[in-house]
């Protein structure tokens, strides 16, 4: 089982981690492209006002180029630790004990802008680049991960997949035919029985879904293992359109 997260643009400063080690990184087929994406993204940051342009950086966050430009020698931290926001927040990985952090390991891969998926306890340096930019000099992010990621993902073989990503992160990293996975969207319910999906709630409800999953150590081959799992542990889920979970919070 696999668990697919978004990141967050949040992100915790610091660390005592050694310096970014993309061998090392979870999926390693992956270091090409990793490499490309980290040299555009520190060659982009050698010129400070061209950097807050492409990125989108505004003058109280400036200093997010100076991450950027140090992102391979500065200290990293878990990545599960290193995110932070509202879906991380209500994860409080740091919170858990050693078996569900380990579990984290095993099964959560978040899917970062400029390394790719990275494994919960993969080290990584704070950085700024979201799924929607475009880097000086190289293909369109899409561009550079989607194939690739896509061969990852099969040369893995996940008996089943957790798809808890944003649209636009998904898109850098789509599942490979055949692959058994369930999409989760998180909605509410009126009184009339009226669903609509949710955006603070739906990252909060996110966070407590995987933090509830590594809890209990959960083992899930496939949707329906999901589906009576989660109504076990007490989430309210129904089966959606193709592929995805309806989450009703």
């Amino acid at each position: 089982m696999l668990v697919l997260l978004p990141p967050s643009e949040t992100k915790r400063p610091g660390g005592d981690g050694p310096m970014l080690d993309l061998a090392s990184l979870a999926l390693p087929s992956l270091r090409d492209a990793r490499e490309t994406v980290v040299a555009a993204l520190v060659a982009l940051s050698s010129d400070e006002d061209e950097a807050a342009r492409v990125l989108k950086i505004s003058a109280k966050r400036r200093h997010e180029i100076a991450d950027n430009a140090a992102v391979r020698t500065a200290p990293t931290m878990p990545a599960i630790d290193r995110y932070t926001g509202v879906l991380f927040d209500a994860l409080d990985a740091a919170t858990l004990d050693a078996a569900s952090r380990s579990w984290l390991g095993e099964h959560v891969l978040i899917q970062s802008a400029p390394f790719g998926p990275v494994g919960a306890l993969d080290g990584i340096p704070p950085y700024r680049l979201a799924a929607g930019t475009s880097l000086p000099g190289v293909p369109a992010l899409r561009r550079i991960w989607a194939d690739a990621v896509r061969q990852a993902w099969a040369q893995r073989r996940p008996d089943f997949v957790l798809d808890l990503r944003s649209e636009a992160y998904a898109a850098l990293g789509p599942l490979p035919e055949g692959v058994s996975s369930a999409y989760v969207r998180v909605m509410s319910e009126d009184s009339g029985g009226r669903t609509r999906a949710l955006n603070h709630f739906n990252k909060h409800a996110k966070g407590e879904l995987v933090r509830s999953l590594a809890s209990r150590g959960a083992r899930i081959a496939s949707p329906d293992e999901f589906m009576s799992w989660a109504s076990d542990a007490g989430w309210e889920v129904r089966p959606g359109e193709a592929g995805e979970v309806a989450l009703i919070v």
